[in-house]
């Protein structure tokens, strides 16, 4: 395929934003092409991640779809490519932004055009970081993102927005930094940064690999969110808008899952070996202590943000399992809870709407009152905790197949986060939905519009679909896995060799 897709995918959004920049005045009829302007820029982008999908083969775990151009002459390239594992977080990405500019159009409502530039500016950043060959280029994509997510927290927030907005980001900074010193040390240890070299020769030393690793992890163990330093996402969900806190859920802490995959074990084989304890032990920490903590939650946003780091435990499980199985069930599950998570805080959003309050306490009883939205919780909710038959079953039961493979006790332990789950999101859901009705200003809302309809049913679908039939998930990504299972084992048996020598 001559047709640059991957470029077109990545800065589509781009010119959308740019076209609604052009749009001058603040009037009704500018703001409704801008709305336009972003719905239809998203859609399309959607449309051709569909194609380059059902082009994309995978029979191979070749990158597809190459480009490759100078861009600082003599150092770095302008390198993009997709093999079955990065395709999948495109599609996620090109699937999630359009229902959040349809979500934006009815709650936000100051600065609207400025908000569907951001979320378009956002959207470019994050498919860049899924598509780069470049260790540079993928630093500046990754690094990039937090500047759009950034501005939506700070200016289109709850009244601690500032606050969030500023912690958000300096907590993600020293991490950059680190990693940014990893990228310039890797250049200087082997005169690259293209990734197809990089993961080809693996000539990384074994003596660097351990800084090089820890490096990279203080990036990725923040944006993921790791625990301990995790603290930054509860605020950040709390005050951001709906849109914001669905991009940061459902794709945001991907990057660093999908960073953990491509980068940790497959340029430092070694050090992933030797740090692998170190993960099993914060992710179980992860997935125990934030779920106990979820169940003390008052405010719906930051229980559903809290459950986001135990789910994300599981995904670092899985990951360092190191088995076909484990890996393949943290690529399902990132991609599940990226459908998931996106629907609950939609959720919260509409109710959040209309009433003007996250506690749980000003709700009960709206079976009564909204049944259609009732439904729709209810099936988020159990797929939430992993109900067979939802997406979210699949990716944790192939977890936890992987970690009795390689640690029945880390397996057992994750294990309980399965039993909290259901604990905490079953309290929200009687509580919200069940019961009497306290507040009487809930006698006024009304149900779920068409638009509500059309965005929480598209996530239900898949959810449900990819709980049934998993198949199209699982095919994509499986000669991938296989390959980046088989070169980690070959890495790691040539270093023992070298050091027994």
């Amino acid at each position: 395929m001559n047709f640059p897709i991957l470029s077109a995918v990545t800065f589509l959004p781009l010119i959308g934003s740019i076209f609604i920049l052009l749009i001058k005045d603040s009037s009704d009829k500018s703001i409704n092409s801008a709305k336009y302007v972003a719905i239809f820029t998203s859609f399309v982008n959607f449309l051709l991640s569909i194609f380059l999908w059902f082009s994309f083969d995978s029979s191979t775990a070749d990158f597809q779809f190459i480009e490759n151009k100078q861009w600082v002459k003599g150092y770095f390239n302008f390198k993009f490519g997709v093999d079955g594992i990065s395709i999948l977080f495109i599609l996620l990405t090109t699937f999630i932004t359009p229902l959040c500019i349809l979500s934006v159009i009815n709650s936000v409502k100051e600065r609207i055009k400025e908000f569907l530039i951001a979320l378009l500016v956002m959207e470019t950043l994050m498919i860049g970081v899924f598509c780069s060959l470049d260790l540079v280029l993928f630093y500046l994509f990754f690094e990039g993102g937090l500047i759009p997510m950034f501005l939506i927290i700070g200016i289109w927030g709850g009244p601690r927005r500032v606050y969030s907005a500023f912690k958000f980001f300096l907590f993600t900074l020293l991490g950059s930094v680190l990693l940014l010193i990893a990228v310039i040390s890797i250049y200087w240890i082997t005169g690259t940064t293209d990734m197809t070299q990089l993961l080809l020769f693996n000539n990384i030393p074994k003596e660097y690999q351990y800084l090089l690793w820890l490096a990279f992890f203080s990036s990725f163990a923040v944006k993921l969110p790791m625990w301990p330093v995790h603290t930054w996402l509860p605020d950040a969900h709390v005050e951001a808008p709906t849109a914001g806190s669905v991009i940061l859920a459902a794709i945001l802490l991907k990057m660093a899952g999908y960073g953990f995959i491509r980068f940790s074990i497959g340029l430092f084989p070694v050090a992933s070996d030797f740090f692998t304890p170190l993960i099993f032990l914060l992710s179980i920490i992860a997935i125990v202590y934030t779920s106990l903590v979820a169940l003390m939650q008052e405010d719906m946003k930051k229980l559903i943000a809290y459950s986001s780091v135990a789910h994300m435990g599981f995904v670092t499980v899985g990951i360092f399992t190191l088995t076909k199985q484990g890996l393949e069930g943290s690529i399902i599950q990132m991609i599940s809870h990226g459908l998931i998570s996106a629907a609950l805080f939609l959720c919260v959003g509409v109710v959040y709407d209309r009433v003007h309050s996250r506690m749980i306490s000003s709700y009960g009883g709206l079976v009564h009152i909204v049944p259609k939205y009732a439904v729709i919780f209810m099936i988020f909710t159990l797929a939430a905790l992993g109900l067979p038959g939802t997406s979210g079953f699949v990716g944790e039961i192939l977890i936890l197949i992987g970690a009795f493979q390689k640690n029945i006790l880390v397996a057992v332990l994750a294990s309980l986060g399965v039993i909290f789950a259901a604990a905490y999101m079953l309290w929200l859901y009687k509580r919200v939905i069940f019961g009497k009705i306290n507040n009487n200003e809930l006698k006024k809302i009304y149900d779920l519009n068409k638009t509500e309809i059309f965005i929480l049913s598209s996530l239900a679908f898949l959810t449900l679909f990819f709980g049934f039939y998993p198949e199209p998930l699982l095919r994509t990504v499986d000669i991938s896995v296989s390959e980046l299972i088989r070169n980690y084992e070959m890495d790691l048996t040539f270093y023992l060799k070298e050091t027994v020598k």
